[in-house]
């Protein structure tokens, strides 16, 4: 069976969900009911790879993952592209470019070239002038699960990529036993709902509403690992602007997050921990793995431990909230050591002894871990709702639901905003 499913496919299927449901609510029968929808926009592939280069900077909508290189940030825009921000100055960074990649989710930059994900597509580019970028390599079809908890997946095919989605709405008149055909009759609509029955619709413009706050991208060993909801890919990027994809190796479903850490990948999935051996770069092989409770699962590593966040929500279908820190002297049979409460994680950092929690909602969380059986709560920041966090050269580089922060904390306990990128809704 082909893994691809077009958006026409997945729009009968949600549709049809959909008006079923409508169909049932009886005290609306012959009555107008108003139903919201959004509209692919599309461009050819020709059209999409020559417009991927060094834009005009555009504000901050849906942000997602960040990379850092040198003085400048790459930071994602949900299924946009990227921002490039010069960050020179981290009291004022400065956008400089945006480059447009549709359905990108995920980067990773090693010297002068920026890898990110076109859909289904892997794209090298080169960003030695990070104001003047230009596309190098496209190694097409290689993810072939492109998921988002909206239920979307891939583009369109063949030879049309969507860039963009219409928000739309129509009123329709319809009894208990009828249903509006219209609906069925449009190959690029891809949800509607409706808005009588008291449907939340958000108000983004892409309908996927998928964030990023953990990487899929990673690089070790001249090699660009990606994971996938079910599968790990490696790249060899010996030569750094031609990619060569040289392996796909399964290793379970609802996979999440890839760390790399001395020759081991540590990979986050909503069921574990897995540890992968990357001794032969081009075959990882499984070392080890630590079951939990199903929950999304992001990953950091040091020498002695692991750090894994669990949290609840929507498309995780868990009910933990809580940071478990794991022994791994065997690497084989990572233990279990301690487990403390959160509201609701996401990402982490550390750096040294310092160990950084985005709990979403409750903030970001400063913790002493020089003590795993005892972290001691340093500060905190309350009025954000974290997502994902970078910490380098004493600054935290914070992804938030309304925002992208950065904070000098140079000294923990007086932890200061040195910059804010406000999110344009």
């Amino acid at each position: 069976m082909n893994k691809k499913l077009t958006v026409e496919l997945l729009s009968l299927l949600v549709i049809a969900t959909t008006l079923l449901l409508t169909a049932c609510v009886k005290d609306s029968c012959n009555q107008q009911h108003t139903y919201t929808y959004y509209e692919a926009v599309y461009k050819t592939k020709a059209e999409v790879r020559t417009n991927i280069k060094s834009n005009a900077a555009r504000s901050v909508e849906s942000p997602g993952k960040i990379y850092i290189r040198g003085n400048y940030i790459f930071l994602n825009e949900v299924d946009k592209g990227i921002h490039v921000i010069n960050n020179a100055n981290p009291s004022q960074p400065q956008h400089v470019a945006f480059i447009d990649i549709p359905g990108n989710m995920d980067l990773a930059v090693k010297g002068n070239t920026l890898y990110a994900d076109l859909y289904t597509d892997l794209v090298a580019i080169d960003i030695t002038d990070p104001t003047s970028v230009k596309l190098t390599k496209v190694v097409e079809g290689v993810f072939s699960h492109r998921y988002w908890g909206g239920g979307f997946i891939g583009p369109a095919g063949n030879d049309k990529i969507v860039v963009d989605w219409v928000k739309k709405e129509k009123t329709v008149t319809s009894g208990c036993d009828e249903q509006p055909n219209w609906l069925f009759e449009r190959g690029d609509v891809f949800f509607a709902v409706n808005n009588s029955a008291g449907s939340n619709v958000k108000s983004s413009s892409s309908p996927i509403g998928a964030g990023g706050s953990m990487a899929r991208f990673t690089i070790m060993n001249e090699r660009l690992y990606t994971v996938s909801y079910s599968d790990l890919d490696v790249f060899n990027i010996t030569n750094a602007k031609e990619p060569q994809h040289t392996n796909t190796i399964n290793i379970g479903w609802n996979i999440e997050t890839i760390y790399p850490f001395k020759n081991k990948l540590f990979i986050g999935s909503q069921s574990g921990m897995f540890i992968y051996n990357v001794a032969n770069a081009d075959a990882p092989t499984a070392a080890g793995k630590f079951e939990h409770v199903r929950s999304c699962d992001p990953v950091i590593a040091d020498d002695d431990y692991a750090y894994v966040t669990l949290r609840s929500g929507s498309t995780c279908q868990g009910f933990t909230n809580q940071l478990e820190v794991l022994k791994l002297n065997n690497i084989t049979d990572p233990v279990l050591l301690k487990t403390y409460p959160m509201k609701n994680p996401h990402g982490l950092s550390k750096d040294g002894n310092l160990l950084f929690i985005c709990d979403g909602d409750a903030g970001l969380k400063l913790y002493n871990a020089a003590n795993v059986m005892d972290l001691k709560p340093v500060n905190e920041i309350t009025d954000i709702s974290t997502f994902d966090v970078i910490t380098l050269n004493k600054i935290a580089m914070v992804v938030a639901k309304d925002g992208f922060y950065q904070y000098d904390y140079s000294d923990p306990s007086n932890i200061k905003l040195l910059s804010r990128i406000t999110v344009n809704k």
